[in-house]
């Protein structure tokens, strides 16, 4: 009776993800199950950043029954793939088993590729095609974002059964992009004190995930300035009486069709999210305005404020009390954004600078789905509804 269950999967494990805890995952906790359902699994153990998408580049798609990241299972057996590429076995899907970042690059590399078969200019992708299979998660990361948001929980049994019994919901995926060329699919993004953190973070990765996590934060936060830029955005046009019940929230614009909204200041954090983004920290979601697949984006705005005010924003994410509820805080549901720094002059300026280069990737780090992206030109978000579908 459960008509999209798989009977085989092609597995990715990261083996660097959290404490180097997802091969032990995998193998204590999720093959067993795979095995007693009787679903065969190819496993390929990544080995550097961007193997996995690689991969993914190089295979038919088609072939696949079901796709689970950033942990793919096939059979008991273990593949390691080096630089040659493995054929995937018949109708298999696939799975990913690790954190955010490789959930992230394994649902890009799926998405890229439909792009690629599809005959799409890879640079610009205004309207892409949906990735042909699904994609399972496993949660075994430092971040489990989209594993949370998808399941309720941090929970690889709990993942694996939904990959068994074949339950698969569609959900909204953006493209972010540079005037020139696409950078990437993904869920979530943060410009400003989310991004920073993370740069600051992966600078230090000698250090263990949880103390060089800790670290980044509170020194970002003791060194706390906005970013100047400009930010353009589509509203989401939707009718009066859908709109959310909370009147001090601006959840819509209600004006002419593609009619553009524009904000320019200082901001210390822009976060743009097209799911929930559930996680122990902020159990009601970082973006509870928005739903896995309802076609709409969160927007939110953090203005300059003082580093007092914004600790009290930070720490309502981890209570009931409503995290939006500030002078300085805005929210909005979008289609569409743009962000665009801008230039500064004056004593600040050589250390503002934007140009291409090194200084430039020093000044404006993006934080997408964990992933640090260095860009010092505009970005531009696009919502694409139910673009991928996923185990959950």
């Amino acid at each position: 009776g459960f008509q999209n269950r798989p009977k085989s999967l092609k597995v990715f494990v990261n083996p660097s993800s959290h404490k180097r805890e997802a091969t032990h995952v995998y193998y204590e906790q999720v093959a067993p199950l795979f095995k007693l359902a009787d679903i065969k699994t190819d496993v390929t153990v990544t080995e550097y950043e961007g193997h996995a998408l690689s991969v993914l580049k190089e295979c038919e798609l088609q072939v696949f029954d079901g796709i689970a990241l950033p942990y793919l299972l096939l059979d008991v057996e273990v593949t390691v793939c080096g630089d040659k590429y493995i054929p995937l076995y018949s109708h298999s899907r696939i799975v990913c088993v690790g954190g955010d970042g490789s959930v992230s690059e394994v649902a890009h590399g799926l998405l890229l590729k439909a792009q690629i078969d599809a005959g799409k200019d890879t640079d610009y992708i205004p309207t892409p095609v949906k990735a042909p299979i699904p994609l399972g998660v496993i949660p075994a990361g430092t971040t489990n974002i989209l594993a949370h948001t998808l399941y309720g929980v941090q929970h690889a049994v709990t993942a694996a059964l939904h990959i068994v019994l074949g339950h698969i919901q569609p959900v909204d995926v953006c493209t972010f992009s540079t005037p020139s060329k696409l950078l990437r699919f993904g869920f979530s993004a943060m410009f400003g004190f989310g991004a920073r953190t993370l740069a600051l973070a992966e600078k230090h990765r000698w250090m263990p995930s949880n103390q060089r996590k800790d670290f980044a934060f509170i020194r970002t936060l003791a060194d706390l300035k906005p970013e100047e830029c400009e930010l353009s955005f589509l509203p989401l046009q939707i009718a009066q009486e859908d709109s959310q019940e909370n009147d001090r929230i601006t959840l819509l614009y209600l004006g002419s069709k593609d009619q553009w909204h524009k904000i320019q200041g200082h901001f210390l954090n822009v976060s743009i999210m097209a799911i929930p983004c559930l996680c122990s920290m902020a159990p009601r979601g970082l973006a509870p305005n928005t739903r896995l697949n309802n076609g709409s984006m969160a927007l939110i705005v953090v203005q300059n404020t003082s580093r007092t005010e914004f600790i009290k924003h930070l720490k309502r994410y981890a209570s009931v009390k409503d995290q939006f509820n500030f002078p300085f805080v805005e929210t909005y549901m979008v289609q569409e954004v743009k962000v665009q720094p801008r230039l500064k002059n004056g004593p600040d300026a050589k250390e503002n600078t934007y140009l291409n280069g090194a200084s430039a990737e020093e000044n404006y780090p993006w934080n997408i789905d964990g992933d640090l992206m260095k860009e010092a030109s505009e970005v531009h978000v696009r919502l694409h509804p139910q673009l991928i579908h996923l185990y959950g």
